[in-house]
């Protein structure tokens, strides 16, 4: 028979019957309320092991990775259908060992021959999952340890890159009219006199004396030539920086809080503050 030393170690053990045949896996172990000795552990069978079933733990056998049975496989998937909820009492303790076949415990009337009961008060056997080292058990499902695991959501933030938008550079033409001055210079005629000298005598009377006469002068001017050049002046480039702006971001987060009720109960924590 398994010690209370042996608890843990059978826990999600595979359990072999006595023909040899994989039952299923261990679920749960039930210790005796007096005592504090391993009884009964519970195999997950049924269709996807969502049933759990009754073994005596009387002639068990942890060798390895498995716990072998003195039942074979068939014999225990027959076995009557317990609500494994915590506790055994004394009545399904007796319908279990009576099909279990088990000779050191005697029946007669439908009670114990062993007592069973202590100030008025009836005993059977507990689930256990860990040494006995607990407090008390958990009510609300199977047992763990000797505390509560209080938890909360914690809030992360970080960030991520996305497209926030596109910007274009396009170059278009547009006509604008420019003025600039520049200096023209063009040709006047001006008439000139001279009076008959000495100097000029000869050339005033080489011709006839009376004649008619005419002579010509060609005048010249400057106009505006506008001539128009493409040429570069700038080159343009679109680049992008980075801006750092500080932004809020907030959420819901859940938090457990455990309250304790009942009687001559303290709480350290707040004695401590």
């Amino acid at each position: 028979m398994l010690g209370q030393d042996q608890i843990e170690s059978v826990l999600d053990k595979d359990v072999y019957g006595s023909d040899g045949e994989r039952i299923g896996g261990v679920k749960q172990v039930y210790v005796n309320d007096q005592t504090g000795q391993p009884e009964w552990l519970t195999v997950a069978t049924g269709l996807f092991g969502t049933r759990e079933t009754f073994v005596p733990l009387a002639d068990a056998d942890l060798s390895g990775d498995r716990v072998t049975v003195p039942f074979a496989k068939a014999h225990v998937k027959d076995a009557p259908n317990v609500d494994a909820d915590g506790h055994l009492s004394p009545a399904e303790e007796q319908q279990l060992y009576a099909y279990y076949g088990r000779s050191d415990y005697d029946y007669t009337d439908g009670d114990y021959s062993e007592d069973r009961s202590q100030d008025g008060e009836s005993f059977g056997t507990s689930r256990r999952e860990s040494s006995d080292r607990s407090v008390g058990h958990d009510t609300s499902g199977p047992t763990t340890d000797d505390a509560m695991t209080v938890s909360e959501e914690q809030l992360h933030v970080g960030t991520e890159r996305r497209e926030a938008g596109r910007a274009r550079l396009r170059k278009y033409v547009v006509t604008e009219n420019v003025t600039q001055t520049v200096p023209v210079q063009r040709e006047e005629v001006r008439v000139e006199r001279e009076p008959i000298t000495d100097a000029n005598v000869g050339d005033a009377t080489a011709g006839p004396a009376i004649s008619e006469e005419e002579h010509e002068v060609v005048l010249h001017e400057e106009r505006p030539v506008v001539e128009k050049e493409a040429v570069p002046v700038e080159r343009v480039r679109l680049d992008t920086e980075s801006v750092t702006e500080q932004e809020s971001v907030s959420d819901e987060v859940r938090k457990e809080r455990v309250e304790v009720d009942g009687d001559n109960v303290s709480d350290e924590r707040a004695a401590r503050r």
